[in-house]
């Protein structure tokens, strides 16, 4: 696996004394351009603890690696302004695990808007876990709000590796969410006796099944069904469960065994946590982003659509459609290719797309996704032989000669065998459709 090195540089520690919560940030994009360290909020927080304890579980999963633990992992979480509510986002070491906490009641001056890495060290760690009651909590986003608590306001620095599969996966879930439908709402009593009857097992799979206004666990899948496979990686829901007043679950609408979200109703805020299909298995390689960044005009269309972002609360793709001129497939096929460089999420609540802006660009998205660089290799050295109008193929490989269906996207390959197209399409089912493309756009 290859890992890149993101360096924090933080102006001091993020603090937490006397019922204010400063964020050091790291470097960052906001409307008024890279900041060094940005200033995006400051003011209150009307419910105190429920906002430390939903920010302290999406750290847990920045810390956490679900799949064979091991310690070292210290990612910090990132947190976009909207304007109208603040995002915390992170991603596990295995990359099977994504959290998010929408901040949603802001009561304070907004300074701007963007995206930057917050430091949650352990001392912060240790004072969100104290915070109890209902009293306000003044939070800013920013330096000039921290309490600095050494002598002389020293530089924190961290540097972190990025594996390559963490950076793919933000892009991945975000797509593949966009293919969810809500399952099952609970009201706060039927969700805590829910989530609480889950067993603890991180081996155990098991199905939430609908019984009337409530859920069941069942070993075996079941009509409306969601799977969860890795019971133990919904943990960081629990401590939250004392502020629940609702949780959804969504899924894929056939029911299928893959990839799940669970999301709880807080007082003024929201809990996300998406979970990959199996706990070895991580988001990155489920291929749902292949077939859109195959598209010869992804590329070209996402620069055009990427102007038009401004860190709205939604993106609205009639509205992109219309401000680009691009139908709404491609532009949707856009959102995928920003998704591979950080730069859309997707808000299953709102069923729409979020502007931000991760620290990695798009000159990374070969290095990302190696199905489709071997793909393009495939199509461009002439080892592609259509048949039957473009609707069939034969791919030459160094091991024998792979025969495709093309709309279909099945294939004689190993991985598909495995898979089924269940983790995206292979790289002989890409070349051929690539290599379709380019025949039909052809001159005659």
């Amino acid at each position: 696996m290859t890992h890149a090195t993101q360096a924090y540089s933080y102006a001091g520690p993020s603090t937490l004394a006397d019922g204010r919560l400063g964020l050091s940030t790291s470097g960052g994009t906001a409307l008024s351009g890279p900041q060094t360290h940005p200033r995006f909020f400051s003011g209150l927080l009307s419910q105190a603890a429920p906002a430390a304890a939903g920010l302290l579980a999406v750290a847990d999963v920045a810390l956490a690696r679900y799949h064979k633990p091991r310690p070292g992992w210290t990612r910090d979480p990132v947190v976009t302004c909207d304007g109208g509510r603040l995002r915390f986002e992170s991603f596990s070491a295995c990359g099977g695990v994504y959290a998010r906490l929408d901040v949603l009641e802001l009561e304070g001056d907004v300074l701007d808007r963007g995206t930057t890495n917050v430091d949650v060290n352990g001392p912060l760690r240790e004072a969100l876990a104290r915070v109890g009651g209902r009293d306000p909590l003044h939070l800013g986003v920013g330096p000039d709000e921290l309490t600095v608590t050494t002598l002389d306001g020293a530089v924190v620095e961290k540097k972190v590796p990025l594996p390559t599969r963490w950076l793919r996966g933000f892009a991945e879930v975000q797509v593949i969410a966009a293919g969810f439908d809500l399952r099952a709402e609970l009201s706060g009593p039927h969700a805590v006796r829910f989530l609480r009857s889950l067993p603890r097992s991180a081996r155990a799979t098991v199905w939430a099944v609908p019984a009337g206004r409530d859920l069941r666990v069942s070993a075996t899948p079941g009509r409306g069904g969601v799977c969860l496979s890795g019971a133990s990686r919904v943990t960081t829901l629990m401590p939250l469960l004392r502020f629940a007043k609702a949780l959804r679950v969504y899924g894929p609408a056939d029911g299928s065994s893959t990839a799940s979200a669970w999301e709880l109703e807080l007082p003024g805020m929201r809990y996300t946590l998406a979970v990959s299909p199996e706990p070895w298995r991580g988001f990155s390689g489920e291929g749902a982003v292949l077939a859109d960044l195959a598209t010869d005009e992804a590329a070209g269309d996402a620069d055009v659509v990427g102007m038009l972002l401004n860190f709205e609360p939604t993106v609205e793709l009639g509205l992109l459609a219309d401000r680009s001129g691009l139908p709404i497939g491609r532009v949707r096929a856009a959102l995928t290719q920003l998704g591979t460089a950080g730069r859309v999420g997707y808000d299953l609540h709102e069923a729409a797309h979020f502007h931000r802006e991760l620290p990695y660009d798009r000159e990374q998205v070969a290095e990302l996704n190696p199905r489709l660089t071997a793909a393009r290799a495939l199509a461009g050295s002439g080892a592609v032989r259509l048949l039957d109008g473009g609707d069939a193929a034969e791919v030459t490989t160094d091991g024998g000669v792979r025969r495709v269906r093309v709309t279909e996207g099945e294939c004689t390959c190993p991985w598909w065998f495995d898979h089924r197209g269940s983790r995206g399409p292979c790289k002989h089912v890409l070349a051929a459709r690539i290599a379709a493309r380019v025949a039909v756009e052809a001159p005659v």
